[in-house]
């Protein structure tokens, strides 16, 4: 919170010398003064890198008069927040009203007394540094929330990992392979950083299947293929149905991501497009990463041949589009790869 020992910037908007005079005389030996004779000027004081801390406000002035000037700055969130004194001669009760209703804190008439003014902009300037300060702790305390939502996240897809006898290293490379997927299916920031998070809990539904069958070395046979299959389903009643965006992505992409784009995947055997955008992406990121990477009953496929693979499936499991355009992101894929190799740290 700024100190109240510290000067606090002041604008005053008037378009009468003597009016300005007098206000600066009142705030100068207490607070630094800004000023702006017009609307305009004012506005762009405001929208300025250094806004003030509290305005003064006339109505009356040539071009945007004080009300206009007072509803652009509550239009627009970054000068929202800063408080608005009316410093008027308009004693009509409707002009007070309607100075409220834009957005002001107060309303002061003239002549000007100024024990008034000053406990009037004391006050103001308190209840700003209380409100600044109150969203501070908020702001800090959500993103405390959300860095903690985010690791048991992680660490959800890690003890599937775990149970799958993998590596975190496996859903981290395939969570960032969804993030370059995400660029080609033209997805916001928002939408690309909720996918590459809830990407890490794509198989947590693998924590419900049977050790003899998750775990068995050997090929499975139909019943137990009939189990494996159920684990998309259980990821996403692991999650649970949430409005939260990040879990509900998990949600669906838990659900989806075995879904074949000519209809043959599981568990809903949808087909094309009525398979989650999210759900195609990690499709393609998942067995990406499944085809490049030891596993108990396979080595390592080449990179060139994994391609290969994703491109020679597009249109019929994977997304057509999306697959074909994977392999212009080979730089970045390699990067990762070496980034989250099995040799370094989880």
């Amino acid at each position: 919170m700024p100190s109240s020992a510290l000067p606090r910037t002041i604008l005053v908007v008037d378009d009468i010398p003597d009016n300005i005079a007098l206000l600066t005389e009142i705030l100068n030996p207490h607070h630094r003064t800004r000023i702006a004779t017009q609307g305009e000027t004012a506005l762009k004081i405001a929208f300025s890198a250094t806004p003030p801390d509290l305005i003064l406000l006339d109505i009356m002035m040539p071009g945007i008069d004080g009300h206009e000037v007072c509803r652009r700055l509550k239009e627009n969130p970054d000068t929202r927040p800063i408080p608005v004194i009316f410093v008027t001669s308009k004693d009509d009760m409707e002009d007070e009203r309607l100075g409220l209703e834009l957005g002001a804190v107060d309303y002061i008439l003239k002549p000007i007394s100024p024990p008034i003014l000053l406990a009037r902009v004391k006050t103001h300037l308190a209840l700003y540094d209380q409100t600044r300060e109150l969203e501070r702790l908020v702001e800090e305390r959500t993103s405390e929330l959300e860095r903690t939502r985010r690791e048991i996240i992680h660490r959800l897809g890690r003890a599937a990992e775990f149970k799958d006898n993998e590596t975190g290293h496996h859903v981290m490379r395939m969570s960032h392979y969804t993030r370059l997927l995400a660029q080609v299916a033209g997805m916001g920031p928002a939408a690309t950083e909720y996918l590459f998070q809830a990407a890490q809990m794509h198989d947590i539904g693998k924590i419900g299947i049977p050790d003899h069958v998750l775990l068995k070395p050997d090929k499975l046979d139909e019943a137990e293929w009939e189990i494996m299959r159920r684990h998309p389903e259980m990821g996403c009643a692991i999650i649970g149905d949430h409005p939260d965006d990040l879990l509900r992505t998990a949600r669906i992409l838990a659900l989806t991501h075995h879904e074949k784009w000519d209809g043959s995947g599981y568990p809903k055997g949808l087909k094309g497009e009525e398979i989650p955008l999210v759900g195609r992406i990690v499709a393609i990121a998942d067995v990406f990463d499944a085809l490049t990477a030891d596993r108990p009953y396979k080595r390592a496929w080449l990179i060139e041949d994994a391609l290969g693979y994703i491109e020679e499936h597009a249109g019929s499991h994977f997304d057509p589009r999306l697959a074909r355009a994977f392999r212009g992101f080979l730089p970045e894929i390699l990067a990762i790869r070496q980034q989250f190799s099995e040799e370094s740290p989880s």
